[in-house]
């Protein structure tokens, strides 16, 4: 007599399910722990500093494909034709030194973020508290507000007697000494408690400082330029690598040499974007002579990038050109590189250039690299323009129209797009969880340790 013997289908999965609940325990979580942190940079600049985001919130954020998402704020609505916006403040909210968050708390950190920020840099005319609203007007149509409150630069604070800055974010200001800026959890934060116990934030750190401390466990997460990513790749880092979020471009003064629209399109027509891509960020990013990325307008093709060196040289004649100074706004190695390599194509156009060894204020061509923080192509419109003094809000919200008030834009010849660069941070083997926002910057509010350590 032959037995026959029937495996249960559960018995053959046990094994597979104690193997995916012993990996999920693995990977779990885990809440203690200090995050190091090292940049070359300022952790609280404007709009991308890292503890700008730590300590602070803004009245919205945006998904991945660019739409408002609540925050501080829980709904709005526009009215009278996008002339007028209300957004309801979200209730219960404190901040880090346990003061309610109002209306009027909002209303004045914006009216102070204005006044800092010089005029035509916010879309508002006025913003006042209205019970438990913020309600902002302006004077032109502003259909993408939602969008644009998600930047850094509209973030949330308020100042006490010593200055120090508070917010409602996840976590707040302990300290800073030593080049070493420190960040405590906020237990009582309205988004929920982070991870990690604290953060801190080494500054002034050189690359190479940087990635020495990552390979001796000093430090969890460190920056890598575009131009190092291959070289990155190469020593097997962990890498996140976010999509373009760096703008490099040239602006043109239209005034002195350049005070002709022909001058100025010489200059544009004699860069060398291929070269720049190729030698200087290591065929890092995209050549571009669009304000926006491709992959956020869509139309970035529709702008000419190709160098045409004779058409430059008709167009700047014979005359002797006087010395003009090109300045940069980075004053990093591989900026000044990038700067001596356009004031040589410029200089083939016959345009005597030479390179300021730093910033200066009033130059006739200025090198830039400007971040691109938001994620909707009428806001992201918005914020460029904003950036290069061009005031006023994109008024459209279509491929279409986006690409007519661009052109309008760069048909003036004093702004040349030049490279969209990504961002790159390497990731320590302890670091759980740790993901790249859509701007490129880490998003350690979620980050965890492995074991909490």
């Amino acid at each position: 007599m032959v037995r026959r013997f029937v495996i249960s289908p559960c018995v053959l999965w046990l094994p597979l399910a104690c193997l995916t609940l012993s990996a999920a325990a693995r990977t779990r979580p885990h809440y203690g722990g200090t995050l190091r942190i090292e940049t070359q940079g300022d952790p609280w600049q404007m709009p991308d500093g890292i503890a700008r985001r730590l300590v602070l919130d803004t009245l919205t954020t945006v998904s991945d494909a660019g739409s408002a998402q609540p925050a501080l704020a829980v709904r709005w609505e526009s009215q009278n034709a996008a002339h007028r916006w209300e957004f309801w403040i979200r209730a219960g909210v404190h901040f880090q030194d346990g003061e309610p968050l109002t209306s009027d708390a909002v209303a004045a950190a914006l009216t102070d973020v204005c006044s800092r920020a010089g005029a035509g840099t916010c879309p508002w005319r006025t913003v006042r508290g209205v019970g438990s609203s913020v309600v902002f007007t302006s004077d032109s149509p502003v259909a993408d507000l939602p969008e644009m409150l998600a930047q850094t630069e509209f973030a949330i604070a308020r100042q006490d007697v010593k200055a120090a800055v508070i917010g409602t974010g996840p976590f707040r200001v302990t300290g800073y000494t030593n080049g070493a800026l420190t960040l405590a959890a906020n237990d009582d934060c309205w988004s929920g408690r982070p991870f990690a116990d604290a953060v801190e934030v080494r500054t002034r750190r050189t690359v190479r400082d940087q990635w020495l401390d990552l390979s001796v466990g000093r430090a969890d997460v460190v920056e890598v330029p575009p131009e190092l990513l291959r070289q990155a790749q190469q020593q097997r880092m962990n890498l996140l690598v976010s999509r373009p979020a760096d703008l490099l471009a040239l602006t043109i003064a239209p005034s002195g040499p350049f005070a002709s629209r022909e001058m100025r399109q010489a200059a544009t027509l004699a860069v060398d974007r291929m070269a720049l891509y190729n030698v200087i960020f290591q065929k890092q990013g995209e050549v571009t002579a669009s304000l926006l990325p491709a992959e956020l307008s869509g139309y970035a093709f529709l702008f000419p990038s190709d160098r045409d060196l004779d058409r430059a040289r008709a167009l700047r004649g014979g005359a002797t050109s006087p010395p003009i100074m090109l300045s940069v706004s980075d004053t990093s190695a591989t900026m000044q590189l990038a700067a001596q390599r356009l004031a040589l194509n410029l200089h083939e156009a016959g345009f005597n250039l030479q390179v300021a060894t730093a910033s200066r204020p009033t130059v006739a061509l200025e090198l830039q690299k400007v971040h691109l923080e938001a994620t909707d192509p009428g806001a992201a419109l918005d914020q460029m323009l904003a950036h290069f003094g061009e005031n006023g809000s994109v008024t459209g919200t279509d491929a279409a129209t986006l690409w007519q008030e661009e052109r309008g834009v760069l048909d003036k010849e004093t702004i040349v797009p030049l490279l969209w660069l990504p961002r790159a941070w390497a990731v320590g083997e302890r670091v759980r969880d740790l993901h790249i926002l859509s701007d490129g910057e880490p998003d350690l509010s979620d980050a965890s340790l492995e074991g909490g350590k």
